[in-house]
């Protein structure tokens, strides 16, 4: 009977999955086989190095046992040192308890020898020796002391014209002496034609106005203007610069640039205090400080322009400061500050230097600054090394040759006298002193003095100043009486 197809592939397949579970047996059992000789090996290496590291625990186990045995040794050692140091230190203490005994009777028997010599009891003996010991180091630090003030003084005086000298040559800047006399360059010859006016009335009308003398002579190109007061020469030096730019020179047109020149007081004011500070080296001022100090643009202090001795105490402060190690910039602060009181002398009561050291403190100024400014005329103590260099270049700045002079400050006081005594009449409106105290020319208020009452007045004030001023030559009394009326035409 033959066998189906479909039996046979069965057949074969299972023949085959046996086949194949028998391989996969097969090949078990070799991993087996190999994994139990690797685990062999693997336990033969690990007894090897337990077998390795008992032996060296054992060998570590005997060093430790020798050194045991041999820190037992030490141990006894010691506790046999221990008990001989014991013995020794009992023996040294002994020993030192019987030396102090001896030394004790020993120096009560010297002290008692020393008394009996000497008979001085030993606080009296320990207090001479003080005094001699002290007298002695007292004289040898007097020794000292004055070799080293010796020394200074030698050293110091060269070193201090060296610094001095370097200091004056650094701030090398022009004289700072004024004159009461300022010279205006003409644009053209011309010029002094228009300034003259028709009959001389441009010029009349411009010196009565400002109170100056305008000098106009052979000199080409230039016209002098003369007063002794520095307000009043720069108001017509301004005035007459405005009228000689402009071209048009009439008494209306002079009445108008000398109240603009009046107007602008305050603004040069200002200017000339910020160009002093920015040439001095100075910042940060208050602008009220820098008002204030431009305002010395027009003082003197024995012909000396206050503000130019300001700038050129500044300068000079500060290089003698940089060469001694002091604080340069309060140095130069303090140096410029330091007359700013003389601004403020005709209207409070004071000295410059406390005028100026409370102004200067009102405005934010350091103390430092200001304990300079009260001191530099030794009005009150000076505390700081700054002070006594502002000290210093204050008086350098004002005993150069030239510097000073004290004729014109007689002068310009001279002349104040002259139109304070003049307008102290009634009726007088304003006196001008001129021609170098030469004239006073009056101007008197129409409404309480009458033409006839004129020579009348000028007598009187002549013979007032006769009486009352000591003077040289003579003095023209001019008494003027003017009247203006106008109207608008529309």
């Amino acid at each position: 009977m033959p066998v189906p197809f479909g039996e046979i592939g069965i057949v074969i397949a299972l023949l085959l999955v046996c086949l194949v579970a028998l391989v996969l047996v097969l090949i078990a059992r070799r991993e087996a086989a190999a994994q139990r000789e690797q685990a062999t090996k693997d336990v033969a290496e690990i007894k090897s190095e337990a077998r390795a590291l008992l032996a060296d625990a054992e060998r570590r186990a005997d060093r430790l046992a020798e050194r045991e045995d041999a820190i037992a040794a030490e141990r006894r050692a010691l506790k046999e040192l221990e008990r001989d140091l014991q013995a020794r230190s009992a023996e040294v203490t002994a020993l030192h308890e019987r030396t102090v005994t001896e030394q004790a009777a020993a120096e009560a028997q010297a002290r008692e020898l020393l008394e009996a010599s000497a008979g001085l009891t030993t606080d009296e003996a320990r207090a001479e020796l003080v005094r001699r010991t002290v007298e002695t180091a007292t004289n040898e630090a007097a020794a000292q002391v004055r070799r080293a003030e010796a020394h200074a003084r030698r050293t110091a005086e060269a070193k201090a014209k060296r610094i001095v000298a370097t200091a004056v040559q650094r701030a090398a800047v022009p004289t700072s002496s004024q004159s009461s006399i300022t010279v205006l360059r003409l644009p053209s010859e011309e010029m002094k034609g228009r300034i003259i006016g028709k009959e001389g009335r441009n010029i009349r009308t411009f010196e009565a106005l400002t109170g100056v003398n305008v000098l106009i002579d052979d000199t080409p190109d230039a016209v002098v203007l003369s007063c002794f007061d520095a307000e009043r020469r720069e108001l017509a030096q301004v005035a007459l610069e405005a009228l000689m730019a402009d071209g048009r020179i009439h008494p209306q047109r002079i009445e108008a640039a000398y109240a603009e020149a009046v107007e602008g007081a305050d603004e040069r004011t200002l200017a000339a205090g910020h160009d002093a500070a920015e040439r001095a080296g100075v910042g940060g001022l208050d602008t009220e400080l820098v008002r204030t100090m431009g305002r010395l643009r027009l003082r003197t202090s024995y012909g000396q322009n206050v503000l130019e001795h300001l700038v050129e105490t500044a300068l000079v402060a500060a290089a003698i400061a940089a060469e001694v190690g002091a604080d340069v910039e309060t140095t130069r602060r303090a140096a410029f500050l330091h007359d700013l009181g003389k601004a403020l002398t005709a209207e409070k009561q004071g000295t410059h230097a406390q005028l100026g050291a409370d102004l200067a403190r009102r405005h934010g100024e350091s103390p430092a600054v200001v304990n300079a400014i009260a001191a530099h005329h030794d009005e009150v103590p000076v505390e700081t090394v700054e002070g006594v260099l502002v000290q210093a270049a204050d008086a350098i700045s004002a005993s150069r040759p030239g510097a000073r002079r004290e004729e014109l400050d007689q002068y310009v006081e001279r002349m104040d006298k002259l139109e304070q005594l003049v307008t102290a009449h009634a009726g007088v409106r304003r006196a001008l002193a001129m021609s170098a105290g030469r004239e006073v020319r009056v101007v008197v208020e129409p409404s309480e003095v009458d033409d006839y009452a004129l020579p009348q007045l000028a007598v009187a004030i002549a013979k007032h100043i006769e009486a009352d001023l000591a003077y040289p030559g003579e003095i023209k009394v001019t008494v003027v009486r003017e009247i203006r009326a106008s109207a608008t035409a529309g």
